[in-house]
């Protein structure tokens, strides 16, 4: 069975947006979290998607152009993502969504379909967010690993990954590492 792993950038406190609703100290959005080699499907929430799409969308057709979100040009890692995701299955689990630009993209309407997707044969898919689909995802048992990076900051009010998690949920620590500027990358098991 394919694993679905979910992978967050966060501050300290846990939050995955600051009180302006964006997460100003990452300074790429890059996939950090070693996943590419394993993957071969992306999921992600109906509110992330539009700009999610439209960030990637950009950096594939304008690779020099600073993006809108961390006004930087494109990192090289952020480059090879756009790469790989333009071609890559992306799956957004909505309930109002009918159309994307990409062709790529296929629309599921519950978590029976993202156990289902789970069964079919392939490597493992990167559950990309947002927060209420992470949190739903975790709460439903369908999340098998969480890769987060930590930042060393605190960000005070804002949105926390975790805020709308129903229940308490086991994590197994299955790797520590130290990455420069201070943050951290957390991988845990869900039991």
């Amino acid at each position: 069975m394919r694993k679905l792993i979910a992978g967050m950038k966060i501050s300290v406190d846990g939050k995955m947006e600051g009180p302006e609703g964006t997460a100003d100290w990452v300074e790429a959005w890059s996939e950090d979290y070693g996943l590419t080699p394993q993957i071969d499907a992306c999921l992600l929430g109906g509110g992330m998607y539009p700009g999610y799409e439209g960030y990637w969308t950009a950096i594939q057709n304008e690779p020099g152009t600073p993006a809108w979100i961390t006004g930087n040009a494109p990192t090289k890692a952020e480059l090879e993502w756009a790469s790989f995701i333009k071609k890559t299955p992306h799956y957004v689990l909505s309930n109002t969504f009918t159309a994307a630009q990409w062709p790529t993209t296929s629309f599921l309407r519950g978590p029976e379909q993202i156990a289902a997707l789970k069964q079919q044969p392939g490597k493992d898919i990167y559950l990309v967010g947002g927060a209420r689909t992470t949190t739903s995802l975790i709460d439903a048992g369908l999340v098998d690993e969480l890769r987060v990076i930590v930042y060393p900051l605190i960000a005070g009010e804002g949105k926390a990954l975790f805020a709308t998690i129903a229940r308490r949920h086991q994590l197994e620590l299955r790797k520590v590492e130290q990455l420069g500027n201070g943050r951290m990358s957390l991988t845990y098991g869900l039991s």
